[in-house]
């Protein structure tokens, strides 16, 4: 493997054309320069230059291998730079696993656009993912962080969670439907509805201990995949459904939301990561996550 200091002092002394005065310019003795020069073209097997009393000069190969060694060291330049911009934490990519509600809350959107500021070069990858294959892609590294919708296990051997979000939920009802707009609303008024049951993220047994706890069991008919679906099955006004706040503003037309505080249950969002970084930017963007108010 070629010495990069080597190929630095040939450059030095084939532009000046005189060992001394490349000698000066290097701010090394000349003798060392000499034999650093005859070291790099014994391990090439190759008469670099053409010596005299007066001058050297470059042969018709070291002027081949000159400008070869410029764009060499150029780039070694270049990558020395995005090296420590690298380290820096001001380039790289960042691979992010995410669920919906972290991109409809605006946690996910906001964070990007802090991050952006600061890190204008970053390439962000986003991979909507159910939490448990996030946080396995957390521990084969395929994911720098995730947002998801339960944090690791306290004592998970590789992986860290903080909570950025506790989503509260508003009743989602009919625009037509008698409650949509009652002035107050109780746990009576709940208890003979139609409901409609929202798997994604949340465990329906979550779901009926907080009505039950509030003083209802509700009366589940439709089981929707996700937030979305359910929003419009209310707005077909087949039934009512929980909602989470951060999608508020993307209710469909014929939805309603209500506020019941007195229903006990939250949505809530974590950020994890791998215990072991070894990047400044997912460090970085860690920061961002659990150092400001993200909501939307």
């Amino acid at each position: 493997m070629i010495d990069i200091r080597q190929l630095r002092y040939f450059v030095a002394v084939a532009e000046e054309e005189h060992v001394g005065r490349a000698a000066e310019r290097l701010h090394i003795s000349q003798s060392p320069l000499s034999r650093q020069i005859a070291q790099l073209e014994e391990r090439l097997g190759l008469t670099l230059f053409e010596r005299s009393q007066q001058r050297i000069r470059l042969t018709r190969d070291g002027q081949t291998f000159l400008a070869e060694t410029r764009a060499l060291l150029t780039h070694a330049s270049r990558l020395e730079s995005l090296g420590k911009r690298l380290g820096r934490g001001e380039e790289g990519g960042l691979c992010i696993g995410y669920i919906e509600n972290a991109m409809h809350a605006g946690v996910l959107p906001n964070a990007l656009r802090i991050l952006r500021v600061d890190r204008p070069n970053v390439h962000v990858a986003l991979y909507n993912l159910r939490s448990t294959e996030q946080l396995e892609g957390l521990r084969q590294r395929s994911l720098d962080v995730a947002l998801v919708s339960e944090p690791p296990a306290k004592d998970d051997p590789d992986l860290l969670g903080f909570q950025v979000l506790d989503d509260p939920m508003l009743l989602a009802l009919p625009e037509h439907h008698p409650l949509a707009h009652q002035a107050t609303l109780t746990p009576a008024d709940l208890a003979d509805q139609e409901w409609i049951g929202v798997q994604h993220h949340t465990s329906r047994e979550d779901f009926v201990s907080a009505c039950i706890r509030a003083g209802f069991t509700p009366d589940i008919r439709m089981e929707a995949t996700g937030p979305f679906t359910a929003m419009a099955l209310v707005s077909s006004g087949l039934g009512i459904a929980m909602i989470q706040k951060g999608l508020s503003r993307n209710a469909p037309p014929g939805v309603v939301l209500r506020e019941v505080p007195w229903i006990a249950f939250t949505r809530p969002l974590w950020a994890a990561w791998h215990r072991i970084n070894l990047r400044p930017l997912v460090e970085t963007f860690r920061k961002v996550l659990t150092e400001r108010g993200l909501e939307g």
